[in-house]
């Protein structure tokens, strides 16, 4: 009980400072998300026509999921054109988005069921109809796994940002660890975890409006 109300008026006597860092937060995580949306669902879904291209595609974006983070933020930096801040941070991360989107893209659209797409064909369908009125429809369970587990995930990693200049909840943990304050550290993961089960819980509210209740069942495969 003394920490938890040591931490809670470390959070009162430090409210705005937190709002400032929780908005870049959040603003790093959210505008992360929208460009490895735009660009992963895309890539996904590219693949998903050209087999022989998906495992070379996967596989790299396994790869460059295992850089250690701290390591791929230091190396944008040395790039002058990105140097020190946001769009070092953004790009790294978006790096790492790259794996959970591209492979649940790709396996949602893959797991539809063949007798579905010669039903389409038989219809008289064109492949690209066939893929925007029936594959995708039916892979949003999946994709939506992926993109929960990739804002989750983007939102933990931006706080590793903090070393290359971000003013974000990083740096309540960095300088939480630095001067040995237990006080910072925890209100800085704390406000971080609150932030990625919010953006989990949008996500999941919005898979309910966009997902037949049928096709829910089968995100719980993947």
């Amino acid at each position: 009980m003394e920490v938890i109300s040591s931490v809670l008026k470390f959070i009162v006597n430090n409210s705005s400072r937190i709002m400032e860092y929780t908005g870049n937060h959040l603003s790093l995580v959210l505008t992360v998300l929208v460009f490895s949306l735009i660009l992963w669902i895309w890539v996904g879904l590219l693949i998903s026509k050209y087999d022989r291209f998906a495992n070379s595609v996967i596989g790299l974006a396994n790869i460059l999921f295992v850089i250690p983070s701290i390591s791929l933020f230091g190396l944008f930096v040395t790039i002058p054109q990105l140097g020190l801040g946001r769009k070092s941070a953004a790009l790294a991360l978006i790096i790492y988005a790259m794996m959970p989107l591209v492979r649940s893209v790709y396996r949602g659209v893959k797991s539809v069921d063949p007798w579905v797409i010669d039903a389409g064909k038989g219809m008289g369908l064109s492949p690209a109809q066939i893929l925007y009125q029936i594959q995708i429809p039916m892979a949003w369970p999946v994709v939506f796994a992926g993109i929960r587990v990739a804002v989750v995930m983007i939102t933990g990693m931006a706080t590793v940002a903090t070393f290359i200049g971000e003013r974000n909840l990083g740096r309540l943990i960095h300088h939480g660890i630095t001067r040995g304050s237990a006080e910072m550290i925890i209100a800085g993961a704390v406000v971080v975890s609150v932030i990625a089960l919010m953006l989990d819980y949008i996500m999941g509210l919005l898979e309910k409006k966009v997902t037949s209740p049928g096709l829910r069942h089968r995100s719980e495969d993947y």
